[in-house]
């Protein structure tokens, strides 16, 4: 019973969208996925999708990209990316699939600890930050926030945070999300949306103030799933 982690899937199973266009690497990404999700995950397992699943627009048109997930082993909880334009209301999701569950404005169980998360925004910076970017981030923070106190609420105090977008700008510089891992002793942040080596070597990864960052974007893990805990 192990939690494993693998984000933008970046599934096109009713769209015309290769993805090889980005790389030599992206070539039969949905085998290589599938491939490695067999030989390591099994039906008792969990695995967190933090975003970017369909190129689909509509939740109809996504719904063999979500099924080709449901039919992989394991329990699989996302949260919506910023190519997830298919992601509609949860009472129209929810229920559809046997093996997925849909993280927004609440949390999930995994052992003794709360997944909790958002999808989060870029963070500010000093070029490429507007005014409707800060709505944005702040509605986000939020987010966060409401999913982590209705674990505290419920009695819970280990917290694993996933979220979509890296919690932090490409100096790595303090957040308000990275404030809020601390403040609430979260343990680990999964998050993905990063596609170019420039781009994984400005991302925050590690242990930072006693958060451990961890980026899982499909490709950067070689489609090969991450093992959490």
């Amino acid at each position: 019973m192990a939690l494993y982690a693998i984000g933008d899937l970046h599934l096109s199973f009713s769209e015309s969208k290769p993805m090889d266009i980005f790389g030599e690497n992206w070539n039969d990404y949905e085998n290589k996925i599938k491939k490695n999700w067999l030989e390591k995950i099994s039906d008792e397992d969990t695995i967190l999708i933090p975003g970017d699943i369909s190129w689909a627009i509509k939740f109809s048109g996504a719904m063999i990209d979500l099924e080709w997930i449901d039919k992989l082993p394991g329990k699989k909880i996302i949260i919506k990316g910023n190519h997830d334009y298919w992601w509609t209301s949860l009472k129209k999701m929810i229920g559809k699939f046997e093996t997925i569950d849909f993280l927004h404005n609440k949390y999930f169980v995994y052992k003794d600890y709360a997944i909790c998360g958002s999808r989060g925004w870029n963070s500010p910076s000093k070029t490429n930050f507007t005014e409707s970017d800060l709505k944005i981030y702040k509605r986000e923070i939020i987010r966060l926030k409401i999913s982590l106190d209705s674990a505290i609420k419920d009695g819970y105090s280990k917290f694993i945070v996933m979220m979509h977008y890296p919690p932090t700008n490409d100096l790595k510089e303090t957040s308000e999300f990275t404030s809020l891992f601390e403040k609430y002793g979260v343990e680990k942040v999964i998050y993905g949306h990063l596609h170019t080596e420039a781009s994984f070597f400005s991302s925050i990864q590690g242990d930072v103030n006693g958060v451990e960052y961890i980026l899982v974007s499909s490709d950067y893990l070689k489609f090969d799933p991450k093992k959490v805990l």
